[in-house]
């Protein structure tokens, strides 16, 4: 008979049903929000140029026989490194032997080891989800001047009041050099937004207020401002501390970010871009022999990864905070 408190329960005679409550593939927007882009190194160095030397006008009229002026360029080189994020699970080898015997039976297909593996890649794709959100959500990581708070009529949840087209219009012109390209919101805000009288009547061609627009119809209504794609955060997270009560929340908040992203920048290269993810190496999975799991011992599962994301030029970001109420 199975031990209760395996991880995995064999029946030969019902055919089991797994439910798993999970964030798909297709709800996190992190890898795309802040790219990863290789590094040579664990640590790693890029070089910041003044602002001031790209758009200088110093007069270069040489006289006849005058002296040609010069010119020097500097920057402020900046040094990084990439943090180690990696979780680990252990397994009994009684569990091994026990899946692999109900395998060879044909009553299952489970494999602890591979389930492991996926379970702990996506536990920390879930933490790297919340990471870049916080990052993408926080107002530190704009320019003074480059971000504005919505509150009351202003916010987009008001339909009577909010003028979304116009406080993102002044989000795609309030971006220094480099207009935005990608919208960053979260579910609740696309929810009000799809909807917005104001967006549906301009999309709709003056036809109607009422509906819902679609997101290929949206960008292509910011796509004079610049906007060629619309990134939605559909993740969740547990907030809650371990054996308390679940206690689930959005990973991506009520706020957009209008971010120009440049999918050639890298860190060590260069390239203007609002930020991206430094990566060193692939990432890892592994087994490891612990005598001290259970009776007989085990091993422990491990997954990780080392990056770092990177905040590389705010000043062609622009945040919109608390964009619905």
């Amino acid at each position: 008979m199975t031990a209760p408190n395996r991880p995995f329960v064999v029946d030969p005679v019902l055919t089991a049903i797994a439910v798993g409550y999970r964030n798909t593939t297709a709800m996190r927007i992190a890898d795309q929000v802040m790219p990863r882009v290789p590094v040579s190194a664990e640590k790693f160095k890029w070089t910041e140029y003044p602002l001031a030397e790209a758009f200088n006008v110093p007069d270069a009229r040489v006289g006849r026989r005058g002296r040609v002026q010069q010119l020097e360029f500097g920057g402020e080189e900046r040094t990084s490194a990439v943090e180690d994020f990696g979780l680990e699970t252990p397994i009994p080898y009684s569990d091994i032997d026990a899946a692999a015997a109900a395998r060879a039976q044909g009553v299952s297909a489970y494999d602890p080891e591979g389930h492991s593996v996926a379970m702990l890649t996506d536990t920390l794709e879930n933490i790297r989800e919340v990471r870049v959100a916080q990052v993408v959500h926080n107002p530190d990581s704009y320019a003074p001047g480059r971000r504005v708070v919505l509150s009351g009529g202003s916010q987009f949840s008001d339909y009577v009041n909010s003028d979304p087209i116009g406080v993102i219009k002044t989000g795609c012109e309030g971006t220094l050099i480099h207009a935005p390209n990608t919208l960053v919101m979260g579910r609740q805000v696309w929810s009000k937004l799809s909807s917005h009288p104001k967006i549906v009547n301009a999309v709709k061609g003056n036809l109607t207020d009422q509906g819902i627009v679609s997101r290929e119809a949206f960008v292509e209504l910011f796509a004079g401002e610049g906007i060629s794609r619309l990134l939605i955060g559909d993740a969740w997270y547990n907030t809650a501390r371990p054996g308390q009560a679940v206690s689930l929340n959005r990973a991506w908040g009520k706020h957009i970010a209008l971010l120009h992203l440049n999918p050639m920048a890298t860190a060590e290269g260069g390239g203007i871009t609002f930020g991206l993810t430094a990566q060193y190496g692939s990432k890892i999975a592994g087994r490891i022999e612990d005598r001290d799991v259970g009776l007989q011992g085990g091993v422990r599962i491990r997954s990780g990864e080392r990056v770092k994301e990177l905040v590389v030029a705010r000043d062609v970001g622009y945040f919109i905070e608390n964009a619905v109420a």
